[in-house]
């Protein structure tokens, strides 16, 4: 190995033994390698760019960081100004590591990197350096949803993209540029809709009383030849209580859950033969104190046997093509023993005020044991717990067919990995 112009220093402890049995060392913690002050790499370490003399970083070309002699990179950090992590990989003699994510244009960023030389000794060499402004003009952004404020354990999250993504790669670019970050933490995974919408939820419900908090990195991030990302406004939920309830379609009843625990138990009616209600797991999407209900809407001609035309109080909207829980004065006499309505689920007065009062948007019901079609995971509300979790990853362009953990967004943190 050639010499670096630094001064090696080789530790060695000598173990003292006393006759009458007492013992100790002659060196504490200090004797060991990883222990010592690290030495300046800078002449073992080459990157692909200056940093120096005002020269700005082509975005669109990758970061390399290479060592010399006998050495090796232990580890690499690469992070701009905002807080975004670089990602990438090391070679498995840890002789290169080079960028896997793109860089940001017109960013300030800083590089650290940790070496070791033959005798285990640490090193270290930081670098600053700036990249230059986009070459393109068109800007891809994000609007996410729901609006800020207090929701369900049930709400999704959706992404929706001003432009459309269609290469995998890119989509994967983009998934790892979201960030959902919650307190408690929860596994979760974005899941494309289509080409310009991602829906993220969590493996399982959201706790109860978590936060959550959604940003977008892309910022002046290469998506595509002539796209670029663009500034995005962030958006911050908070979880209530666990509220589930349980429609029994078969049994004619709904059970409410709080938190785990059975709190109210009302006989309803569900869907008729014909006009049977979805099963399945849907999320409360809005409360409308009253509606009127017109069969008109839901394809049932006027002046037909099945047609109707009701004011309605205490509704409950689960799908946008017209499903609700409401109160339905006009059936209590079948509430509890019979399927009467038209798709929706039926209840007393009292019973649905009760109902409208207790929930929020984002509370889940599930509807079991009823004989109509399974309720589809998007396009009619927000059915996506009716994907199972490896159904949901198999929607991520950067996740799926992979393990569980750890997730995306912690690994740009980790040691890079290896090739």
């Amino acid at each position: 190995m050639s010499q670096s112009p630094r001064t090696r220093t080789v530790v060695s402890c000598t173990l003292l033994v006393i006759a009458l049995g007492a013992g100790g060392t002659a060196c504490g913690s200090g004797g060991s390698p990883l222990s010592a002050k690290p030495y300046d790499a800078t002449d073992q370490i080459s990157f692909s760019v200056s940093g120096e003399g005002g020269k700005k970083a082509d975005p669109d070309k990758p970061l390399e960081v290479t060592v010399e002699d006998d050495g090796r990179i232990t580890d690499v950090t690469a992070v701009d100004a905002t807080g975004r992590h670089v990602t990438g990989e090391l070679s498995a003699d840890g002789a290169r590591w080079h960028s896997t994510s793109p860089l940001a244009a017109d960013a300030h960023y800083t590089v650290r990197v940790s070496t070791e030389d033959e005798d285990g000794a640490p090193g270290r060499k930081v670098l600053t350096f700036d990249t230059s402004e986009p070459t393109v003009s068109k800007r891809l952004t994000v609007q996410f949803g729901p609006k800020d404020g207090t929701y369900g354990v049930g709400q999704p999250v959706t992404a929706e993209l001003s432009e459309p993504v269609k290469d995998r790669a890119q989509r994967a670019a983009i998934e790892r540029a979201l960030r959902v970050d919650s307190a408690p933490r929860v596994e979760g995974a974005w899941h494309w809709v289509d080409d310009k919408e991602l829906h993220y939820r969590p493996k399982d419900y959201w706790p109860a009383h978590a936060t959550v908090q959604v940003r977008s990195e892309l910022d002046g991030v290469k998506v595509g030849d002539r796209l670029r990302g663009g500034a995005s406004k962030p958006l911050k939920l908070a979880i209530g209580d666990s509220v589930v309830a349980v429609t029994d379609a078969a049994a004619h009843t709904m059970t409410v859950y709080k938190n785990d625990q059975e709190i109210k138990t009302m006989p309803v009616t569900t869907g008729k033969p014909g006009f049977e209600t979805r099963n399945g797991v849907k999320v409360v999407l809005s409360k409308e104190y009253f509606v009127q209900m017109r069969s008109s809407t839901v394809g049932i001609a006027e002046g037909s046997s099945e047609s109707y035309d009701l004011p309605v109080y205490y509704a409950t909207r689960l799908t946008w093509s017209g499903e609700y829980v409401h109160a339905a004065p006009w059936s209590v006499g079948s509430q509890g023993n019979a399927n009467v309505s038209h798709g929706c689920t039926g209840m007393s007065t009292a019973n649905a005020e009760w109902f409208f009062d207790n929930v929020r948007e984002g509370d889940v019901v599930k509807v079991v044991n009823s004989n109509g079609e399974m309720m589809a995971p998007f396009g009619n509300g927000f059915g996506d717990w009716n994907l199972d979790w490896k159904q949901w990853r198999e929607g991520s362009a950067l996740v799926a067919g992979g393990p569980e953990a750890p997730r995306p967004e912690v690994r740009a943190r980790l040691r890079p990995d290896s090739v």
